[in-house]
């Protein structure tokens, strides 16, 4: 199987085990408490014949190929789901579907399917937010999931690696707001607030509650930002203390790195500002074989958008790679994850053996 086409039925798989166990996404309120809203197949967009409707963003480079093998493999195991797709880009602005439109479909659908969208590296019109950023902000897809585990059949140095890496991704360092305060010197603002902070911490930890993990994570650089991240982390503490049963431990950054690569398995569940849980799952996706065998989720109060981690989107050897393979296991898992069919269809049942690298 081509290891970018997996990655993106893994996304699928992912919504269907969150779904399964009723876990979706939070928010923060007045008392900080968090109030739950299940993304189940009521709140989803249906037509009166029950079929349910996806937003579909196929994204730059493989991602058109990727998404006409997803269409077919949902065709093939007779999922009733109607894509309502759209073309969106921030390379080829002048074809792009209007951001409000992507906006409005997803907050309708409730659910999106977006493959990667490339992102220039200086921008011609002076924008400095990227579609994506523009996307998170817009949904407020505050919680990025990136479940990276070891897969039978694909070599790496380190086996039986099972750790979850949960960023908060509308503020931080990805906050466009930088600017030039005289010739030849930058200023880029980091924002960090106790709300949002105190809100990814209590995902976190609910996500680890709810999936049954014993431990939170905490990755921080507060030794040095002492106020930005000092407020994360003093965020987390707090947060850490309802819930006595979930052991916490809060770890540098750099450190975490350092750990990561010669120890990944003393991982479970990690919580990161904007930039760091970046950086640490690429780094955690190379260590069980790549970004091509790693999927992500972004979730809102209501919506949930799953994609794959950042891979160059252009590589003409992984697409001609992910066109190899147009059907997979986890694609039918779909079927479970919008709660549309009681039983588990065929091909989920596949042995672990097809979990293969394509030549």
């Amino acid at each position: 199987m081509s290891l970018i086409t997996r990655n993106v039925f893994r996304a699928l798989v992912q919504g269907t085990q969150h779904a399964s166990k009723g876990l979706h996404t939070s928010a923060v309120n007045s008392d900080k408490n968090v109030c739950f809203a299940p993304l189940s197949i009521s709140t989803l967009q249906t037509s009166k014949e029950g079929r349910i409707k996806c937003t579909l963003i196929p994204g730059d480079g493989v991602g058109p190929e990727l998404v006409y093998s997803v269409q077919e493999v949902f065709k093939a195991a007779g999922i009733p789901v109607d894509f309502e797709s759209f073309f969106f880009s921030e390379v080829n602005p002048t074809l792009s579907a209007p951001l409000e439109d992507v906006v409005g479909s997803i907050a309708r659908n409730k659910i999106c399917i977006k493959g990667i969208l490339a992102t220039p590296d200086f921008s011609h019109t002076g924008e400095l937010q990227t579609l994506n950023m523009k996307l998170r902000n817009a949904l407020d897809l505050y919680a990025n999931v990136v479940h990276v585990k070891s897969l039978p059949n694909v070599k790496s140095r380190h086996q039986d690696v099972d750790c979850i890496i949960i960023r908060e991704q509308t503020e931080g360092e990805y906050s466009a707001l930088e600017h030039e305060s005289v010739p030849g010197v930058v200023e880029c603002l980091k924002i960090i607030t106790a709300a949002k902070s105190e809100r990814i911490a209590k995902f976190a930890f609910d996500y680890a509650v709810k999936l049954r993990r014993r431990k939170v994570t905490a990755v921080h650089k507060a030794n040095i930002m002492k106020l930005g991240d000092g407020l994360f982390l003093r965020s987390c503490e707090e947060i850490a203390k309802l819930y006595p049963r979930i052991q916490f431990e809060k770890m540098i950054v750099d450190n975490c790195t350092m750990q990561m690569v010669s120890n990944p398995n003393q991982f479970d569940v990690m919580v990161t500002p904007n930039l760091y849980g970046n950086i640490v799952d690429n780094l955690a996706s190379g260590l069980v074989g790549g970004a091509g065998v790693v999927a992500g989720a972004s979730y809102s109060a209501d919506c949930a958008v799953f994609e794959q981690v950042r891979v160059a989107t252009g590589d003409t050897k992984l697409r001609a790679r992910a066109c190899a393979c147009r059907r997979a296991r986890a694609t039918c898992s779909r079927a479970r994850w919008a709660r549309t069919s009681p039983t588990r269809p065929p091909c989920c049942c596949a042995p672990p053996t097809c979990w293969r690298t394509s030549t």
